[in-house]
């Protein structure tokens, strides 16, 4: 393959040869296109495409262009109407377009590498489908990839071309393994400057945080927890109740070698009591995520109709579509309603849809916003009866426990209600979580619930934490106070920063469209030893550049904002200012 190729987002000093190139292949060689004086070609998307360029040395190899979503509007708009190709309605495909290499370069690693670095970036804008034109002299290269026809043919000038499509996660899946050996190949020649990692995670669900990667994970380097700021995962920035604290501390050898009650039942009493709920409707695990893939292990197959909500908590998409395969449809919240789930909506989507799970995150995570607990309560109840509500409320606690939905979960057999204790009990680290069903859907889980499911640490922290309700109410009042000063210092970044603030611990802020992704703005403050959560993987809606920041007390906040604007500083443009003197 030769070295060295780079790879990197195309910058103005490429446009010109990119519309050179464009000419004298669609052009001269093709005649998809006439020839024109200039020798060049442009395109009335070059303002919304992004440009991918290989280049070897100062020579540039080849580019690929990729049209976001959000651009509103595609280059197959010019052949197909919505209708014909409704895939082009969804918020979350990408067009791929104009993939073009030097005649000398045709046989080497340029194409192939230009097709991965686009999955990539896709992949890393939250994109889930992709659709292209394949030219039909070249059409094998497209179908070798794992792309499909969708059974339309486009005439551009002499240049026919098959109208293609692809699931991201199936392309991602095909390079990682069938594609492996040439993945690999690719990356011993390449010098990969885009800000989307070049392999991705193991199915694109990120767990936790890289911050504690920045600490040490072989825990040698634990000092550096005093350095790092871990605003990308939405631990609590309080410590837990005294009593917790007593507990954990009180003969620890004792708590490391003896086995902890079987069934965790003190645990459960002690739910039972403080959340007023009868203790057959509970059951326990280690963390919410054990119950999550407890649960749906247990009720869902791969021919399982599943609703999540869109910008939504990975873990769901993550168990439903990539561990189980359920077929997953996306309802998808909007920014011009605040994120706001409406009702109605929802009500409308729910009754059409035979889904056999619908999932709600309340308040939701990412976005911060609460369902109102009588709207969702009454969409559940006009909803049809073979629907199961899985309704997660891990930070209900910052809005009002008596918003939970727990008391009709342990009527209605149709509604599950799952709690962590670790986010809003500064409990992360011990895991420690339950849910509330029915009786016989609690017994059905408990009956696949393995001995010992909470450690003795864990249960014994868990129980003290319930039993000082002060200490967390009071803990909870002052996180709206941190966020709110949060979101009023980081309005004050420059002009274009969106922040949006929501009622949990944690905000997001979204960058302008002239300025950097999320992805080069999160790097550049890890810098400053602050880590944030690039939220662009998680849902195209989010456009690349919304960060999520998780609220830390009043000095690491400050470092936040300082690391923020550091970032800011360096990766935004500078605007022009007026010269002194200068006519206004």
């Amino acid at each position: 393959m030769g070295r060295q190729l780079q790879l990197r987002t195309a910058t103005s000093e490429d446009h010109d040869w990119i519309h050179e190139l464009r000419h004298r292949v669609y052009a001269q060689e093709l005649g998809q296109h006439a020839t024109n004086p200039a020798r060049r070609l442009s395109d009335g998307l070059d303002g919304d495409n992004v440009q991918l360029v290989v280049a070897r040395g100062a020579d540039r190899v080849g580019f690929v262009s990729v049209t976001p979503p959000w651009a509103g509007r595609f280059g197959l708009d010019k052949y197909l109407t919505r209708d014909e190709l409704p895939l082009l309605n969804e918020p979350d495909t990408f067009e791929v377009r104009i993939l073009t290499v030097e005649p000398e370069e045709r046989s080497g690693a340029a194409a192939p590498l230009l097709m991965y670095a686009a999955l990539r970036w896709i992949a890393s804008r939250g994109g889930r489908h992709v659709v292209a034109m394949g030219r039909t002299e070249v059409l094998d290269l497209y179908l070798g990839v794992g792309l499909t026809r969708v059974g339309r043919t486009v005439h551009s000038g002499a240049v026919t071309f098959e109208v293609l499509t692809g699931g991201v996660g199936a392309l991602t899946r095909s390079a990682g393994h069938r594609y492996r050996a040439v993945v690999e190949r690719l990356r011993s020649v390449v010098d990969w400057r885009l800000d989307a990692s070049f392999a991705p995670g193991p199915d694109g669900c990120e767990h936790g945080g890289a911050s504690f990667a920045a600490v040490g994970t072989d825990f040698r380097t634990l000092h550096r927890r005093w350095e790092v700021v871990a605003a990308d995962v939405l631990d609590a920035w309080f410590p837990p109740a005294p009593g917790v604290r007593a507990a954990l501390t009180d003969d620890p050898g004792w708590l490391s070698r003896t086995s902890p009650p079987t069934g965790a039942e003190g645990l459960v009493a002690q739910i039972a009591e403080a959340r007023g709920v009868p203790a057959e409707t509970l059951c326990v695990g280690a963390g919410s995520s054990d119950l999550i893939f407890r649960a749906f292990g247990q009720w869902l197959t791969p021919d399982s109709r599943v609703l999540l909500m869109d910008p939504g908590y990975g873990e769901y998409a993550h168990v439903t579509e990539r561990v189980i395969g359920c077929r997953v449809d996306r309802f998808r919240l909007r920014r011009a309603d605040g994120w706001r789930i409406d009702p109605e909506r929802l009500a409308a989507a729910v009754a059409g849809g035979d889904y056999d799970l619908v999932v709600v995150v309340n308040p939701n995570n990412p976005t911060g916003v609460h369902f109102p607990a009588a709207e969702l309560s009454a969409v559940v109840e006009g909803a049809p009866a073979r629907t199961r509500w899985w309704i997660d409320e891990a930070y209900l606690g910052y809005v009002d426990p008596a918003e939970s939905l727990a008391p009709l979960a342990t009527t209605d057999p149709r509604v599950v209600v799952c709690t962590s204790l670790s986010k809003m009990y500064a409990l992360s680290g011990l895991r420690a979580a339950y849910l509330v069903a029915e009786p016989h859907t609690a017994a059905h889980l408990r009956r696949w619930t393995p001995p010992w499911p909470v450690s003795l640490p864990a249960q014994r922290a868990a129980v003290a934490a319930l039993r000082d309700p002060e200490h967390y109410r009071a803990h909870w009042r002052r996180t709206h106070e941190l966020r709110h000063r949060l979101a009023l210092e980081l309005a004050e970044l420059g002009e274009g920063v969106q922040v949006e603030e929501g009622v949990a611990n944690f905000l997001d802020i979204t960058l302008p469209r002239s300025g950097p992704s999320a992805a080069q703005f999160v790097r550049a403050c890890r810098g400053h030893d602050v880590y944030l959560r690039d939220l662009s993987p998680l849902s195209a809606l989010y456009e690349g550049r919304t960060v999520r920041i998780a609220v830390k007390d009043t000095a690491e906040n400050a470092r936040v904002v300082a690391a923020c604007q550091a970032a800011l500083d360096v990766l935004l443009p500078p605007v022009p200012r007026p010269a002194v003197g200068a006519a206004r």
